[in-house]
């Protein structure tokens, strides 16, 4: 599907990843923002919200209205879990476009979503249509969907960094550990004591040990690549930065004659959004910030059989609304990389 321009919409824009689409979308030579939403702030000039897009958004924000929403040709939401899925089925019945930036459609089973989530869906007739909007593993099906679950943070760090090994068969899928730590801007824009700079910063912690709801989803992404059951011991921990993610993961090589480095760059030779760093690397946080960019780098410590792979994305772009761009960019038939091109910043 080709058009001149585009038609969107945001449900909940005052959130990290809802400022994050708008900086992306007001950037994009093919995209019209028409509608941005929130109760709260009905009636707020988005520019006097976030200052950044002050001179790029001229918008208000609105209280949700279906009608208007109907009105574009692609709505995505940056709202809390189980708000979307209240929601979607009257967008999909007027021909909209949806991108879901929460878990709602992420999980295929109902019965699994309610378990990790704690209330029932609330259209799970709509779990098997929805197509889990990883480009690197589902590009082809992205191309014709009309709903999109956009991976979560760190799942998107989590898969990409082991999907190579997973595809070739070449590590034990019954022993992986994902190390995984996430700036504070991944638990979201709120008001909470654990967030505070007096409790994050300096500070440094694991939570969620026994399971986190991400865990599921890389599961499920990993198993759907493997063809079979996958057991994973996954680990988030909060770092005292606003972005960026970086999972440390490991797994055990049945093959230790294998070219990783080889293996690695040939599996993401054509993603305009990997970046397999040179043998021997340490990628970083902040060479990500900002940018719809994972970057890997593979290693086999003292040459055992054990394989390290490094992954960084910035949570908010590649994590979230860069990712969700990109996803818009494949549905659309636009150049993958149109309003994605961003340099990281640095310091």
């Amino acid at each position: 599907m080709k058009q001149s321009v585009i038609k969107a919409g945001i449900v909940g824009g005052t959130g990290y990843t809802g400022v994050e689409l708008l900086r992306l979308l007001a950037a994009h030579p093919q995209v019209e923002l028409s509608v941005i939403t929130s109760r709260s702030e009905a009636g707020v000039a988005v520019a006097d919200m976030f200052p950044n897009l002050r001179g790029h958004v001229s918008l208000k924000f609105s209280a949700p209205d279906p009608k208007a929403l109907a009105g574009c040709d692609v709505v995505f939401f940056a709202t809390p879990n189980g708000t979307a899925m209240t929601l979607v089925p009257e967008l999909l019945h007027s021909k909209v476009r949806v991108i879901d930036l929460a878990a709602d459609f992420r999980l295929k089973s109902a019965q699994e979503w309610q378990q990790w989530y704690g209330l029932p869906h609330a259209c799970p007739e709509l779990l098997k249509e929805a197509v889990y909007g990883l480009p690197e593993l589902n590009r082809a099906a992205i191309k014709s969907a009309h709903l999109i679950a956009n991976p979560g943070c760190y799942p998107t760090s989590v898969t990409l960094g082991l999907l190579p090994l997973i595809e070739q068969g070449l590590v034990d899928e019954q022993h992986l550990i994902a190390d995984a730590k996430s700036g504070v801007s991944g638990a979201g824009r709120k008001a909470e004591i654990p967030l505070m700079l007096g409790e994050a910063g300096e500070n440094f912690k694991a939570y969620a040990v026994p399971g986190h709801r991400h865990l599921p989803e890389i599961s499920q992404s990993l198993e759907q690549t493997a063809g079979k059951k996958v057991a994973l011991t996954f680990v988030p921990h909060l770092l005292p930065m606003v972005r960026g993610i970086h999972a440390t993961l490991y797994a055990r090589l049945k093959d230790t004659g294998a070219d990783l480095q080889a293996l690695y760059e040939t599996r993401y030779a054509q993603e305009p959004f990997v970046d397999v760093l040179p043998a021997g690397a340490h990628p970083e946080t902040k060479s990500v910030r900002g940018a719809n960019v994972c970057r890997i780098a593979v290693h086999r410590p003292q040459g055992g059989d054990t394989v390290v792979v490094l992954a960084v994305i910035d949570n908010l772009v590649k994590g979230a609304a860069g990712q969700a761009v990109q996803n818009m960019n494949i549905m659309f038939g636009l150049a993958e990389a149109a309003g994605l091109g961003s340099i990281a910043l640095l310091p």
